[in-house]
């Protein structure tokens, strides 16, 4: 069964979407069968590829600019605490902001105008992006300077939090310096999480699904809410508690630590203190993840193909935290280059209304329309 409560905030459920069993109303009405058995856990090798699950959205692209610029490609999105604005990234008109100095961090209103924007100048390739409890903005920069540009010196490789006006409040990592995934010093960073104590906790390491050094880096930074580096855990490789390019991070109602292990093609779950507790392997490989207040996880894969991920197509695979079942998938946009796996976007989010809204990659900005596609309950 998949039965989404579409209102968080409302005290029964003004409109939920169950697809395959019909439609439960506010009280009353027959109760829904028994859920089915989770799937069985396994091996990577042995898992047959998840892309035939119930598809209760429709989409549309979403979202208007203003100041005649156009959309280029994007990565992070998220939700307002107010549960219907969303903070999004837009990497200047093109895939990077190094030469631009138009705001990258976008507030959104329901209606996809833009309502506000800041970070013009500071960033070189916006990626991760975070909406803390209070409203506060947290973004990753996860490139390094250009060696032969003199304007790009002193950005990048950090994580940085804003407040909801846009003032810069903390910068995490050293801008313009590569660290060596072994101190307070960030490399490539992907993401950021705030824990529920008020900690910090950086994806760090882009480059690990690319690399075969086992010494890049591929690691979870924690940090106190002030700021002080704490302590790290992982590295490069494929084992348990590895990491190969944490490429979005979340919190799970009970407080543990979700890693979007990309270069793995898994889920990676983490108690505060660096614990591996256990993996899914069922959500493809996955580049954005949104976890609703009832614990479920939207997955986005943007990037599984014929080289890297074998007949996994690209979308959006929905499931619950506390197993490894795909109750939902939402398709990818049709592509020509990309007849196989079809193009998906990198960052999703869900609104306080069930929508859902995938921020579009450079492999999907082409066919998406947009740099932004809500998808809607039918």
């Amino acid at each position: 069964m998949f039965e989404r409560d579409l209102v968080w905030r409302s005290g029964c459920v003004v409109a939920s979407v169950v697809v395959m069993f019909g439609a439960a109303a506010c009280g009353g009405g027959e109760a829904p069968p028994a859920e089915v058995e989770p799937e069985p856990e396994a091996e990577p090798a042995a898992l047959e590829p998840i892309n035939d699950r119930p598809n209760p959205y429709a989409s549309a692209a979403w979202g208007t600019l203003t100041d005649d610029r156009e959309w280029g490609s994007t990565a992070g999105v998220g939700i307002d605490p107010d549960g219907v604005h969303i903070w999004a990234i837009d990497r200047c008109g093109a895939n990077s902001c190094a030469d631009s100095d138009d705001d990258p961090i976008l507030k959104i209103d329901p209606e996809g105008n833009v309502v506000a924007s800041f970070g013009g100048g500071l960033m070189l390739f916006p990626h991760g992006l975070h909406v803390d409890p209070d409203g506060n903005v947290w973004v990753t920069d996860a490139r390094g300077p250009a060696e032969d540009d003199p304007s790009q010196a002193g950005k990048g490789h950090v994580a940085l939090k804003f407040s909801p006006e846009g003032e810069l409040l903390m910068t995490l990592g050293e801008g313009g310096v590569a660290g060596d995934g072994t101190g307070a010093i960030l490399n490539t960073p992907c993401d950021v999480a705030v824990g529920p104590d008020g900690s910090i906790y950086v994806g760090d390491g882009h480059e690990g699904q690319n690399s075969d050094d086992p010494t890049t880096v591929g690691r979870i930074a924690k940090f106190s809410a002030d700021g002080e580096f704490l302590m790290s855990w992982g590295q490069w490789g494929a084992e348990p508690g590895d990491i190969r390019t944490p490429h979005a991070l979340l919190f799970d109602d009970a407080g543990r630590l979700i890693v979007a292990d990309r270069g793995n093609n898994r889920l990676q779950i983490f108690d505060q203190d660096g614990n591996y507790l256990e993996s899914r392997y069922m959500y493809g490989r996955i580049s954005g993840l949104f976890i609703t207040p009832d614990d479920l996880v939207y997955a986005i894969d943007s990037e599984s193909g014929p080289t890297n991920h074998v007949g996994w197509r690209n979308g959006v695979r929905i499931g619950r935290v506390e197993v490894d079942q795909i109750i939902g998938f939402v398709e990818p946009h049709e592509q020509a280059n990309r007849v196989y796996q079809g193009a998906a976007g990198e960052g999703v989010a869900v609104d306080a209304d069930g929508n859902v809204y995938a921020a579009e990659g450079p492999n999907s900005l082409g066919s998406a329309g947009g740099a932004f596609t809500k998808y809607s309950v039918r």
